[in-house]
């Protein structure tokens, strides 16, 4: 039988520091709860709101696969490998922290708000050489269907490329719709974050940034409860 976890939107940690306003699905900087540390291999899901003109000053990362989804505004990233870009909505960044960067990111928007979500995934190497990559995901080919945002580097699957056995798919359900994920490993789980709208997992409703952690079971179903914008990070456990 599956074994699963609900994590209420209501119940992520959270931080207010002026300029950002941050939600936190697992425990992060001074917000702590020892039920929520990872879900597998997904150690940081951060829902972030960054005021315009502001953002975060250059800061260090090794060894740790990055992940960032702009969902509202832009964001515009520097790193010590010399990328200077900006990412906005329908758009994936991923970063190989490896054996360590610096980066700083920043809303350069000096009258709208950014909204993003910020994925960090343990690596299955250490200090490998950093590497940076991003690409646009059109919304209209994830409607009803998974749309594959992020696979391991070592296999063909399309989506960005990261030191992980592990996939990021979005889907946008209309209402009444469905999609099944089938896991491609039993040592697998999946963690199930709505972004906008109300979906069902098994005997779970799921509202707006509502999650849950799947895990022991070979699929899964989700069913769109009303139309439905919904991430699926499958991760080893």
């Amino acid at each position: 039988m599956a074994k699963t976890t609900f994590h209420a939107a209501d119940k992520r940690g959270h931080a207010y520091h002026g300029w950002l306003n941050a939600h936190h699905s697992f425990s992060f900087a001074g917000w702590y709860d020892p039920t929520k540390i990872h879900f597998g291999a997904l150690r940081v899901l951060n829902d972030d709101i960054v005021d315009a003109g502001m953002g975060f000053g250059k800061h260090p990362h090794d060894n740790m696969e990055i992940i960032t989804i702009v969902l509202e505004g832009s964001l515009e990233h520097k790193d010590s490998m010399g990328h200077t870009q900006q990412i906005v909505p329908n758009e994936v960044q991923v970063m190989s922290a490896g054996s360590g960067i610096t980066h700083s990111e920043y809303n350069p928007d000096p009258n709208r708000k950014a909204n993003l979500l910020q994925t960090w995934i343990f690596p299955d190497k250490k200090n490998v050489q950093p590497r940076y990559d991003q690409k646009m995901f059109p919304a209209e080919e994830r409607v009803n269907r998974l749309q594959p945002l992020v696979s391991p580097i070592t296999n063909g699957d399309a989506g960005l490329k990261i030191h992980q056995s592990a996939w990021i798919y979005r889907t946008t359900l209309e209402t009444g719709k469905n999609v099944t994920h089938t896991l491609h490993s039993k040592q697998h789980g999946a963690y199930i974050f709505v972004i906008e709208g109300n979906a069902t997992v098994g005997e779970q409703v799921l509202g707006k940034r509502d999650a849950l952690g799947i895990s022991d079971t070979a699929s899964f179903e989700i069913k769109a409860d009303s139309t439905s914008d919904v991430l699926i990070f499958e991760v080893p456990m």
